[in-house]
């Protein structure tokens, strides 16, 4: 399905499918749903006691001229009563708490998954601000739809007709005023709400586009500042500023708006009642025919303003359920669809076969919206254990094959046989190290890894002897992408980050580029005794590695690749 561009008015069809889209998540958390929707539905339910508790006692005293004695019954049903709503209402927000918990983490580790799936070629073609938008403010735009508005949904549909049942018993006049405006408050909310979705939709795509912004500027900043843009660049964070500010009223003023319509529909609604109740103890109005208690009277003005409330607290989360689908809508059109979110963790230590064999055959990739293919007819075998060169000039595709290879791509026609399963490990040309020290990113692929495997990988990568120079050795602290090492240093790093992954299928891009032939020999004997059970694919230009390997495969030069 196509997404609708930014701010259309989504179909009927597509907000019910986002619809469903949110409510699948909520799925693993359902039990923690349901307790704490029950709890406010009961707790509704409890008003028409403590109602009645109320008007009896007051009627009791004051009127019936039965004194305090009078009190003792309805003051136990009342403090009984009380005492329930606030044991359900802490009941209900802690499930309520743990169950939108769980279910945003359950989101933002499946749209981390999804990102993750689609591989580096749509990873590159996306801004980083607006994918960590997605799991920060777009993830927490739909924490209100599962903790208001579906509650109130249900609160909504059992609430108001237990309470419409108590006032007919009670009053069936007042039953019939409440029934008759009942209605009103719903279809303007739905008129109102009809614009809040698009106004949600259009603040948050500002927000992602702003932080999708800020953060490339902060990146770039020392670019910046060698071009002297700094100015211009501060001026453009405060236009982006004011268009957030600007919808953020957008949307504040709908709400508002809807709120006011609802509370003036339901005070009319709740002074109808009183102006009845008032002329009829008045005696100038006799409807009923039968004299009216004053205790029917106090017990159905209590309930009439409860009666609305729940309506009040749908108008208010409806505004909620917006922000949602427009959230639901920005993920849509990031991804180019609805992802589906399993974040169920997969077994990487499974018993494997080791050194699978791989075969390629009729190969064909073609970069998203590029017209000519990078790679065509492609085809070669590499058996078990053995090590394969990859040769080439640069804009070959080498590096394109190696991710195909990898799982990053996917071929347009042929087939990449690998045995289901296999760990793979690829350590490319461009190896991205995060901020932290050098073990903390040694051990992204394999948080469990202790000092002795740490030390044997990085022995076999040569990270060590640059290491012992460095202040603290492999607990120094390095930048983002690796700064603080060289592009040489930084391609042992992610190799030895490879190693410990300990892979049956070890794909390598470059990986002795920026090294001296010392280097670059003491590298690849290293490798050489330790890749005993691990069949290898490497894109080289060197000759060494060429030498290293068992067999050399030439790419046909065809154009676009890397």
């Amino acid at each position: 399905m196509t997404p609708p561009p930014p701010g259309a008015d989504p179909s009927g069809p597509q907000r019910r499918l986002r619809s469903r889209w949110l409510d699948a998540q909520l799925v693993p958390a359902r039990a923690h749903h349901r307790v704490a929707t029950a709890c406010q539905v009961v707790t509704g339910w409890l008003w028409i006691p403590q109602a009645w508790a109320i008007a009896w006692g007051v009627d009791a005293a004051l009127f019936a001229g039965r004194g305090a004695a009078a009190l003792q019954a309805p003051l136990v049903l009342l403090a009984g009563v009380l005492l329930l709503r606030v044991l359900l209402g802490w009941v209900g927000q802690r499930a309520s708490a743990d169950c939108v918990e769980a279910t945003l983490e359950r989101v933002r580790i499946g749209l981390a998954r999804a990102a993750i799936a689609r591989g580096p070629l749509w990873l590159r073609g996306q801004r980083s601000g607006e994918l960590v938008a997605l799991s920060t403010s777009h993830t927490d735009a739909v924490a209100p739809y599962y903790g208001g508005y579906l509650m109130a949904r249900a609160e909504v549909a059992c609430v108001p007709v237990a309470i419409l049942c108590a006032v007919f018993a009670a009053d069936w006049i007042v039953g019939l005023v409440l029934l008759m405006t009942a209605p009103l408050a719903p279809v303007f909310m739905m008129l109102i709400g009809m614009g809040a979705e698009t106004a949600g939709r259009r603040q948050l795509s500002a927000l992602a586009r702003a932080g999708a912004h800020f953060t490339d500027r902060l990146r770039g900043l020392d670019l910046i500042h060698v071009y002297g843009r700094g100015d211009a660049e501060l001026a453009e964070v405060g236009a982006a500023t004011e268009t957030i500010r600007e919808r953020s009223m957008r949307v504040l003023r709908i709400a508002f708006l809807s709120s006011a319509v609802l509370e003036f529909f339901a005070s009319v609604s709740v002074a109808l009642v009183a102006v009845y109740f008032g002329f009829t103890y008045l005696g100038m109005l006799d409807l009923r025919g039968t004299p009216l208690a004053l205790s029917t009277g106090l017990f159905c003005l209590l309930l009439a303003p409860e009666f609305y409330a729940p309506l009040r607290r749908l108008a208010a989360h409806y505004h909620d359920r917006s922000n949602a689908l427009a959230a639901v809508a920005e993920i849509e059109a990031a991804f180019g669809g609805l992802p589906v979110l399993d974040p169920a963790p997969r077994d990487d230590d499974a018993h494997l076969p080791s050194a699978p064999s791989v075969a390629v055959t009729g190969l064909a990739l073609r970069y998203p919206g590029v017209a000519a293919p990078v790679l065509r007819n492609i085809a070669f075998e590499v058996p078990a254990g053995t090590r394969l060169a990859l040769l080439g000039p640069s804009g070959s595709g080498k590096s394109t094959l190696l991710d195909a290879l990898a799982g990053w791509h996917v071929p347009e026609t042929g087939s990449i046989s690998i045995p289901p399963g296999t760990r793979v490990a690829l350590a490319g040309q461009r190896p991205w190290l995060f901020h932290g020290s050098i073990a903390d990113n040694l051990r992204i692929g394999a948080p469990d890894a202790g000092a002795e495997e740490i030390e044997t990988a990085t022995r076999i990568a040569q990270v060590l002897p640059f290491a012992e120079r460095l202040p603290r050795g492999l607990d120094t602290v390095i930048g983002e992408r690796g700064f603080g090492l060289s592009g040489g240093e930084a391609r042992r790093v992610a190799l030895a980050r490879a190693l410990l992954r300990r892979p049956q299928l070890l794909l390598l891009d470059e990986p002795t580029a920026f090294l001296d032939p010392r280097t670059e020999a003491a590298l690849l004997e290293a490798l050489d005794a330790h890749l005993e059970n691990c069949t290898v694919v490497v894109a080289t230009h060197s000759d060494a590695v060429a030498r290293w390997a068992h067999a050399v495969w030439t790419v046909p030069e065809q154009g676009g690749g890397a």
